[in-house]
């Protein structure tokens, strides 16, 4: 954001409320506290709807995929009418719009932004991002939390949220506690299972990466041979 813009939007916030700012220069000016604030309507008897509105964007900020219902209730002052209709602008901007117009994966690189949340965890997670058929990110869900060092999954399990969501492909991404982005043994074992299962659900496996804090590794890159399709050229 540059000079004029912050200066602008300043201007703006101390002029006029959301609901002003809106019509006058579109959704697109406001903050995401603004936004939040027009969705939420009001605040309660212990905070106004723009402290409200902070701590809900304090904490979908650090989400990697949609809360539910019950992980919204607990932001403090969010009572469950008010959570359900955020829910609900979250679901239908993914159906509508996100999901429709979200730039393709066209290979690892793409995806790191995404999963860079993994690079902090102290225990392994496993985590499958679902693709559309022009390779757009549909959801990213996390399967399994593991120990220090080892997470294990079932194929059942590792599909099932693709199949939930219709997906055409996925991606598989844990990550490496140690900081090591090395594939381990264990880890071409169980691509080569993915893999296998993709196959057999018509759900190919585009990927498997492995996040550390120095970066990553795509399996893909280093086994080519292990996947049935990968990510087209950049």
């Amino acid at each position: 954001m540059n000079q004029n813009t912050m200066m602008l939007h300043e201007k703006m916030s101390t002029r006029y409320l959301p609901r002003e700012k809106i019509e006058k220069f579109g959704a697109s000016a406001l903050t995401n506290e603004d936004l939040l604030a027009l969705i939420l309507g009001s605040g309660n008897q212990d905070c106004n709807v723009f402290e409200l509105s902070r701590r809900l964007s304090d904490f979908l900020s650090n989400q990697t995929q949609v809360p539910t219902l019950a992980q919204i209730r607990e932001i403090r002052g969010l009572g469950k009418v008010k959570a359900a209709q955020v829910l609900a602008c979250l679901e239908l901007s993914g159906r509508y719009i996100l999901s429709n117009k979200s730039n393709p994966i066209v290979s690892p690189e793409d995806l790191v932004s995404r999963l860079s949340f993994l690079k902090y965890e102290e225990q392994e997670h496993l985590v499958v991002v679902t693709l559309n058929s022009v390779n757009g990110v549909i959801r990213v869900h996390e399967i399994t939390t593991g120990l220090v060092n080892k997470t294990p999954v079932h194929p059942r399990e590792a599909f099932a949220k693709a199949i939930e969501d219709r997906a055409v492909s996925v991606v598989f991404a844990h990550n490496h506690p140690s900081g090591s982005v090395e594939p381990s043994l264990d880890d071409m074992a169980i691509t080569r299972v993915l893999c296998a299962s993709g196959r057999i659900l018509q759900i190919p496996v585009l990927d498997h990466i492995i996040v550390g804090k120095g970066g990553f590794t795509s399996i893909c890159r280093k086994n080519p041979e292990l996947f049935e399709k990968t990510f087209c050229p950049v």
